[in-house]
Order: structure tokens, then C-alpha cells, then sequence
């Protein structure tokens, strides 16, 4: 019996911003490995292209670009870039933020410029990206788009407001832009993911506070990028094509609603 069709997503152009490291390096090589051709972007080139070199190694077909998300003429030539090796866009996966990097402390000591470059990255980022890529969507008549929020909107953790408040503004931005995008064939849904263990969380964080974020998860465990990658799948392919608009919750348990 052939494979479901619903399910495939073979020969599917997909873009995953902040595709270098961390999650979206996972994102990049699941996609991959499900017969996808991958655009891995990310600020840092080389993490990118190193992913697309791991990824033609294993016998996938992947592309690495350097792409700032808070950069117009960035983002549109990720997008040129993709056209020109993959004629189309399936799929984007607006995965990349500025949150590990941050210091976690009160709201009062976050300083302007931080905040500004919070909102740039996580929020602007997003615009553009979407703003270059539904065009082309629109015009091939079926499009998926999947933004990565936080759990943190749910639990209200404190000491990274900017970044906080940055990941609720994607829910907002994901209902909103479901409305003006339904009618071309284009989906767009969002995703919360608790406190993962990705390369960046674990190198930036101490060990009692990995071991705090799985205190109340009903799971009982860690969360790893590779719990996240069904759901990001399953939105991205066209068993999901009569829902958007929505936010899918993947924390293990903690935050329920």
C-alpha cells in the first residue's frame, strides 16, 4: 500500500529559519529524512550550511543560507535563493528568536536597545518572512506556515518579558494573519513548546534549572527537540489543511487549556 498522501511530504519545499542550531537544526534534518527539500536559514552561515552539508551527506537534499530574519533585503534573498534551487515554496517554518542569549532578570534592568531587539527578531522577523514568502504561496494556491511561540505565554514565567511578550504577540499575529491568508489555500498555525533541551538551553542554563522546567509536567521528563518535530509535521503537511488559526500546545503536560 502506498504511503497516506495526507501525511507526505516528499518533495515539499520547505524554509526553517534559525535553522542552524538548536531546534531548528532538528526541524531541518527530520524534514529531510520525510523526503522534504529543506532550506536551512540562519544567521550564522556557516551553522547553516554545515546542517545542509550533514543533511546531502545522509543522501537528503538540503539547502544552507545565511539569513538575518529582522533584514528585509535578508529575507528576500533567502526567498530568491530557495525559488532558484527549488522553484517553490511549500512550507515555512518561522522558527527563529533571539531568546537564549538573554539574561534573565527583573523587567526593570532589560535595557531598550534589548527590548528593541527582541521585538525585531521574534516579531518583525516574522512579518517579513511571511510578507516575502505568501506571495508565492498565494500564487501556486496552497501554502502551510508555522510559527514557533512559547509555553511561557501560558505560564506567564517571568525575568525574559521582552522575549515573553514577543512569543504572545505570534499567537496574535498567527490568528490575525489566518483570516487574511485563508482564502488563497494558506494555512497558518503556531506552536508553544515548553523549556526544551536544544543545544543552546542546555549550554545556557544551569542544572537545577533544566531540572525545575520538568517539575509538573504530567509526562514526568525532559522535553527534546525531537518531541516537537510531529506536531511541526503535522501542521506543515495537508492532513492539516482545514485548520488555522490555531495554537498547539507541546510541553509535556505542564501548561493544560
Amino acid at each position: 500500500m502506498p504511503p497516506n498522501p495526507r501525511f507526505d511530504l516528499t518533495g515539499q519545499s520547505v524554509i526553517i529559519t534559525g535553522g542552524g542550531k538548536g531546534i531548528g537544526k532538528v526541524y531541518a534534518r527530520e524534514f529531510a529524512r520525510a523526503g522534504a527539500r529543506v532550506v536551512a536559514a540562519d544567521i550564522d552561515g556557516d551553522a547553516a550550511r554545515d546542517v545542509a552539508a550533514e543533511i546531502v551527506s545522509e543522501g537528503g537534499t538540503c539547502l544552507g543560507v545565511t539569513t538575518d530574519v529582522s533584514d528585509a533585503a535578508s529575507v528576500e534573498a533567502m526567498v530568491a535563493a530557495t525559488l532558484g534551487a527549488f522553484g517553490r515554496i511549500d512550507v515555512l517554518i518561522n522558527n527563529a528568536s533571539l531568546m537564549s542569549t538573554l539574561p534573565r532578570r527583573s523587567f526593570l534592568e532589560i535595557p531598550e536597545e534589548e527590548w528593541d531587539r527582541v521585538m525585531s527578531v521574534n516579531l518583525k522577523g516574522l512579518f517579513l518572512c511571511c510578507r516575502s514568502v505568501v506571495p508565492h504561496m498565494r500564487d501556486q494556491g496552497r501554502g502551510k506556515i508555522v510559527n514557533i511561540s512559547s509555553s511561557r505565554v501560558w505560564e506567564g514565567v517571568p525575568n525574559r518579558l521582552h522575549y515573553t511578550t514577543s512569543k504572545a504577540g505570534v499567537i496574535g499575529f498567527t490568528r490575525a494573519m489566518a483570516h487574511e491568508v485563508g482564502a488563497m489555500g494558506i494555512t497558518v498555525n503556531a506552536v508553544t513548546p515548553g523549556y526544551t533541551l536544544s543545544e543552546s538551553q542546555v549550554t545556557s542554563s544551569t542544572g537545577n534549572y533544566l531540572a525545575a522546567q520538568a517539575e509538573g509536567r504530567a509526562m514526568g521528563r525532559p522535553q527534546h527537540p525531537e518531541d516537537l518535530v510531529g506536531t511541526v509535521m503535522f501542521l506543515s503537511c495537508p492532513a492539516s489543511d482545514y485548520m488555522t488559526g490555531q495554537t498547539i500546545n507541546v510541553d509535556g503536560g505542564k501548561a493544560m487549556h
